[in-house]
């Protein structure tokens, strides 16, 4: 039988001590319900005594069912030199309706003489009257030695005396904290063995991020004996970051072989990273291991090759594993393989050694040359094999656009309007769209021509918006890439626009976007051919 490792989640604490990291009491409880379903054993929820938005969070807590966690509130040791009695951090912690507490105590000596500018053994009392006053009240206590690691190069009796301390008052989990983030895996799993064969029990680590080791050395912890497992969704967390859950689970099940009780939502963890970065409101890294948009992304036309007969060739994992999949990209690196792949993935049966392949290779690498890159547009790509193979159809056709950008007086925000004219199903339209940009404008004002037409485009929202100048020693009249991310419902999309004027490669997004869209109407068995409208030129459809 395998060891059981308790995974303890401090997204909601310490990962909201990230900087750009915001939760708000209802988002942090949503988030608190999400962990709950994935199996975390235990959710620190945050530090009751330091605002009122943590301690309305723990009163909800208390009326909610929870499946497989405890939540935990944090907090400190009792102050230098004031009984628990008096300390209002602990009076806080007893007073807040949670089954188990985590507090933390100094365990480097450096911190008890220049931080609490107190003595060593006045911090040894300030941990042991600590946790034996919150063991009174019937807690579970989670102690954490904070600079632990620190600590025990620069005075290992001291930090070792503080953990016994901690255990003596009843402390049920030890807690190894690499608080300053500067250690090696290899001294960390030699001080964890030897405070596992000193104490024995339940030990834990906490490491942070700022020598990019938080995972190594959360793991060379458990490897030496650890058993309690603290860490962020995403590794959010101060400064550099906290030790990252998204990385650390699936290498425990998948490499090391370990039962947690989050193994059985692996394949829910690519959606748990995506929730907790949506509730921040910051953009996802897609560089992230397991779980981001790179993760498992192939551009060299040999390693896609390698990967079309084993994916084992290039992949540690299988993506489905941990709710991943594979994403073949295209670029001049690709190959006659990376298109291949990506036809299959369109539905499409392409002979490798076929003119069509080649003619989208040709096709790629032009206009590759104008600043088109499409690892980063699928929907692009996908809309540019269509045309190169023949098989795309138009569902309109622009006869012009104008955008106006004005600021009637100085102290107001500019006005943008953007005048669109399409020809659809032999019908001319004529429509004028505002919005809070050019883009924006000539968004609505396309939506608005043809929604008569194609219903379903109401669905379609721009989620995200970037440029990239191409050539920036050109000035001004340096070429422009746009970037725009669609989406509707359960589907995403990116497509791209390049030119040296930025409205037209805007545009040249925008309608590769809706393009796309009744695309995937017509292969999901959706009507996409256009009704038939009352629009005329004289009379453009209404605002909806």
């Amino acid at each position: 039988m395998s060891r059981r490792i308790e995974i303890y989640d401090t997204t909601l604490r310490d990962g909201a001590q990230s900087p750009r990291v915001f939760f708000s009491e209802a988002g942090k409880l949503q988030i608190a319900r999400r962990l709950d379903a994935f199996g975390m054993d235990y959710i620190e929820g945050g530090f009751p005594a330091s605002n009122p938005k943590d301690a309305g969070f723990f009163q909800e807590a208390a009326r909610l069912s929870w499946t497989t966690s405890q939540v935990v509130a944090f907090g400190s040791t009792r102050r230098a030199r004031t009984s628990v009695g008096e300390d209002p951090g602990i009076r806080a912690l007893l007073e807040t309706p949670v089954p188990a507490v985590a507090i933390f105590g100094k365990a480097w000596r450096l911190h008890v003489r220049d931080v609490l500018k107190t003595t060593d053994a006045e911090n040894l009392r300030m941990v042991s009257d600590s946790v034996r006053a919150l063991k009174a009240a019937g807690r579970e206590v989670v102690f954490d030695a904070e600079h632990f690691f620190d600590g025990y190069r620069d005075d290992a009796a001291y930090a070792m005396a503080v953990l016994a301390a901690a255990r003596e008052a009843g402390a049920d989990v030890l807690v190894l904290c690499d608080t300053n983030g500067g250690s090696l895996p290899d001294a960390v799993a030699q001080i964890t063995r030897e405070v596992v064969q000193r104490f024995g029990g339940r030990i834990g680590i906490h490491a942070h991020n700022d020598g990019e080791l938080a995972v190594a050395n959360t793991l060379a912890a458990v490897q030496a004996g650890a058993v309690h497992v603290q860490g962020t969704i995403n590794g959010f967390g101060e400064r550099c970051g906290n030790a990252n859950l998204c990385s650390i689970i699936p290498n425990l099940v998948l490499k090391m072989g370990l039962d947690c009780t989050a193994a059985r939502s692996l394949k829910e963890l690519r959606a748990l990273s995506e929730f907790v970065y949506e509730l921040a409101d910051i953009p996802p890294n897609p560089r992230l291991p397991f779980v981001g948009e790179d993760a498992f992304a192939h551009k060299a036309g040999m390693h896609a090759d390698a990967v079309r007969k084993n994916p084992r060739a290039y992949e540690h994992i299988p993506p489905e594993s941990v709710g991943h999949q594979r994403r073949i990209l295209v670029s001049e690196l690709s190959g006659a393989s990376n298109v291949l792949m990506k036809a299959i993935e369109m539905g499409m049966h392409l002979d490798r050694d076929s003119r069509e392949v080649r003619d989208i290779l040709l096709e790629l690498e032009r206009l590759e040359r104008q600043g088109y890159q499409f690892e980063a547009a699928d929907a692009s790509f996908k809309l540019l094999v269509q045309k190169v193979l023949r098989r795309h159809r138009a569902f309109f056709h622009l006869e012009g656009y104008r955008v106006i950008v004005e600021k009637r007086r100085a102290g107001e925000p500019c006005v943008s309007e953007a005048t669109v004219k399409l020809r659809v199903n032999d019908q001319l339209v004529h429509t004028v769209g505002e919005g809070d940009g050019p883009v924006d404008a000539l968004n609505h004002a396309l939506q608005k021509a043809l929604i008569p037409f194609y219903p379903s485009i109401r669905e379609v929202r721009l989620v995200d918006y970037s440029v990239r100048i191409l050539d920036a020693k050109a000035g001004t009249a340096a070429k422009t890439r746009v970037l725009i991310e669609s989406a509707a419902g359960r589907h995403h999309w990116n497509t791209m626009g390049v030119s040296d004027n930025i409205i037209e490669a805007s545009w040249d997004a925008l309608v590769e976007g809706i393009e796309y869209k009744l695309l995937l109407d017509e292969q999901e068995g959706k009507t996409s051919s256009p009704a038939t409208s009352s629009a005329t030129a004289a009379e453009p459809p209404s605002e909806s």
